[in-house]
């Protein structure tokens, strides 16, 4: 986490003696793991359903890109901003609690969905709630934990991202076999097996949420020697946090800027709107182009503020090219991660003619441990040429890009079962190897009083460029390469796939211009946030 000067000089003062972590700190760590495992699961389980979700409800692959894309990943990347805030200035304890039930109910209300719209606003409650995960999480394992040990105990909390992953695919299979066979037409409530599958994973999130109630809210500070208490307003900073990021609030903190930063936030809402419009005329998915275009004029009104607030910040970021390229270099990579994350095991299910069960399991385990060698590999390797080379790990993330199209290309052709999976597994591997690099890099071209608002930056340009267009373009070139059989559309997955290879070249370029940028971007730090 970042650090201002005053508490690393307060840590080091004569006379602070750095806490040791005790059982009980091991203890919410391992709450913790669960509550992320949990958030995984709830993100990733709509991948195994894909295929009888679209059946059922007569979607397209490009509708079913959407759900798994930008009806989350939209509401996850504005509201992370503003709660994250509120994690620092209110009980985190109460803010995951509080979280955990939200996403845990949308996900069970998932089980009741009966068309597109329903499913929809249920995926964009449970990017809402999902949002007060990682920003709490962290802050109290940051206070839980001395220094010395903080890496290692995010470490195995991060695991429960990939345990998560692959778990959800694997208990989704299993529920809906387990659901259909015992109920052939439909059981209680006329459900079907891909909604018992949303209502078992939901409600068991609620009883954790009553457990994760029960912890202790740890001093804010104390690891680092300097005890820092909660706002006497959280809330009153929430509101003005949503003013920033969350419309319509955006054009009251506008005029509070002044007439003509309201003109502009206008000017810049009608420009994407007409965007928006056109991208729904061309492809005929509205809910897709309206979620893209309220998230990106929401980091516009974002970035504006930030510009007027502290203008170093906004130079330091918005202003460097090595970091925006650096972010959207990675967005890139990510975009790619996210579309086989969800496709993969459609893919099999359709495409290959694998059991749901079988897939479930191999591509889950694959998931789960591809993309954990892959990061910590990555990253060792990322450090090591950052020793020798300034812009060295964005190498690392170069090879994130360029590695990859070999294992898409001839895992996503060949028919043969087990080179599938060994090809899905190094493409997911290689993938991640580039994640603690660009998270790295953008850390290290900014001052550290700005480290959380630079990971926040990185953050939405991952989540609005990768998570928002990766599942959702997949499903739209499938449908366009497919064919109509019987009055329906049949979408042509592994088009869909490989078109992913396409994004290569686009940010090779990008990560070229960063690796020319960084050095000197990152030199001239103090110089720049001066001026």
């Amino acid at each position: 986490m970042a650090e201002t000067a005053s508490e690393t000089n307060a840590a080091a003062a004569p006379g602070f003696h750095e806490p040791k972590a005790t059982g009980y700190s091991w203890y919410v760590l391992s709450v913790l793991v669960v509550v992320y495992i949990l958030n995984f699961i709830d993100r990733q389980i709509l991948s195994i359903l894909a295929v009888d979700i679209k059946a059922d409800l007569g979607l397209t692959d490009a509708d079913m890109g959407f759900l798994g894309g930008a009806a989350f990943a939209v509401f996850y990347a504005l509201f992370g901003i503003p709660l994250g805030r509120l994690a620092d200035n209110w009980s985190r304890v109460k803010l995951l609690s509080i979280g955990l039930a939200l996403w845990s109910t949308m996900t069970a209300l998932s089980g009741f969905a009966r068309d597109q719209m329903t499913l929809t606003f249920a995926r964009m409650g449970v990017g809402v709630g999902e949002a007060t995960a990682s920003p709490t999480a962290y802050s109290l394992i940051s206070d839980y934990f001395p220094k010395k040990q903080r890496a290692t105990a995010l470490a195995i909390y991060s695991s429960g991202l990939y345990i998560g992953g692959g778990v959800s695919l694997f208990i989704g299979a299993l529920i809906v076999k387990a659901w259909n066979e015992a109920y052939p037409g439909g059981g209680p409530l006329d459900l079907v097996g891909w909604q018992a599958a949303f209502l078992a994973v939901g409600i068991p999130g609620l009883l954790v949420a009553l457990w994760v109630a029960t912890l202790r809210e740890p001093v804010r500070g104390a690891m680092d020697g300097v005890a820092s208490p909660s706002s006497p307003a959280p809330f009153r900073q929430f509101a003005q946090d949503l003013s920033t990021i969350v419309p319509p609030f955006t054009l009251m903190g506008a005029w509070q800027r002044g007439p003509a930063a309201l003109a502009i936030n206008i000017g810049f809402a009608a420009a994407i709107a007409a965007f928006a419009w056109w991208m729904i005329e061309l492809t005929g998915n509205l809910p897709q182009w309206s979620a893209v275009g309220l998230g990106y004029y929401a980091v516009f009104s974002w970035a504006c503020t930030l510009r007027a607030r502290d203008t170093a910040t906004f130079r330091l970021i918005w202003g460097t090219p090595a970091f925006i390229c650096t972010t959207l270099g990675y967005g890139l990579v990510s975009l790619a991660a996210y579309a086989l994350a969800f496709w993969s095991a459609p893919y099999a299910e359709i495409v290959l003619g694998l059991p749901k069960q079988e897939l479930a399991f191999w591509l889950g385990a694959n998931g789960a441990i591809s993309g954990f060698i892959g990061v910590i590999i990555g990253g060792r390797i990322a450090d090591a040429l950052r020793a020798k080379n300034p812009a060295g790990r964005i190498l690392m993330i170069i090879f994130g890009v360029v590695a990859p199209i070999v294992p898409i290309w001839v895992g996503y052709t060949t028919d043969n079962t087990s080179l599938f999976y060994v090809m899905n597994f190094l493409a997911g591997m290689f993938g991640a190897t580039a994640l603690g690099a660009a998270a790295a890099t953008t850390q290290d071209l900014v001052l550290p009083r700005m480290r959380g608002t630079a990971t926040a930056a990185f953050f939405l340009g991952t989540t609005l460029v990768g998570l928002s267009f990766g599942p959702y373009m997949v499903g739209q070139i499938s449908d366009l390469a497919g064919t109509i059989v019987d009055g329906k559309p049949v979408g042509d997955l592994r088009t869909g796939i490989l078109s992913l290879i396409g994004v290569a070249p686009i940010a090779l370029i990008l990560l070229l211009y960063a690796y020319r940028a960084v050095p000197q971007a990152e030199a001239t730090i103090v110089e720049r946030a001066a001026a």
